[in-house]
């Protein structure tokens, strides 16, 4: 009988490629609001990643992360390049003094694909491109406002995103988001 490849890891190296393939799926149909195009984008994404299945899966994971956030965003500027050509204005009135209320991945969770899922989903549609790719960015990927800054950057023309406008826009977003789900949710019976 033939050996496993990676002396018998090879199971828990494809069973972790699938999670991953997963959460970026879920990941690239919130940034695109098209669970086709997310598929489409996945799958080309990976079947173009070469990887190493001995490899640390991490780095892997990590690799196509990234692959997969560059594609989504790419395609967010070719549909709406104009989103991204202005910086939001400064909230003076937001509703959180900071941005340090990142939500836990069991937050998320719930909210990708628990009850609160389609109220999420409709929100995450009535925003601007912009909106959308700071708010998946940060609330989803756990994206700083830096890195999030540096990767809209690379598809926005000019290159005017920085980490205090990102910080301002996903305050709006967490706010507007809050609004939205208290406005959604069933009223409570007395």
């Amino acid at each position: 009988m033939a050996e496993p490849p990676c002396s018998g890891q090879g199971s828990e190296a494809i069973l972790k490629t699938e999670n991953a393939a997963v959460e970026m799926y879920r990941f690239a149909a919130m940034m695109l609001g098209n669970e086709a195009e997310a598929l489409s984008l996945v799958e080309n994404t990976v079947a173009a990643v070469d990887v190493d299945p001995c490899a640390d899966p991490c780095a892997a994971k990590g690799l196509v992360r990234e692959r997969v956030l560059d594609g989504a965003l790419e395609i967010m500027h070719r549909q709406d390049p104009a989103s991204f050509a202005d910086l939001p204005a400064a909230d003076s009135g937001s509703c959180l003094e900071d941005d340090d209320t990142a939500l836990s991945g069991t937050e998320i969770t719930e909210l990708v694909s628990g009850a609160e899922r389609a109220p999420l989903r409709d929100w995450l549609n009535r925003l601007s491109q912009a909106q959308r790719a700071v708010f998946v960015q940060r609330a989803v990927l756990g994206s700083s406002n830096a890195d999030t800054a540096r990767a809209i950057n690379r598809y926005a023309k000019p290159s005017i995103w920085t980490a205090e406008a990102v910080s301002n826009l996903f305050r709006q977003a967490l706010c507007s988001l809050a609004s939205s789900l208290v406005h959604s949710a069933p009223a409570a019976q007395v």
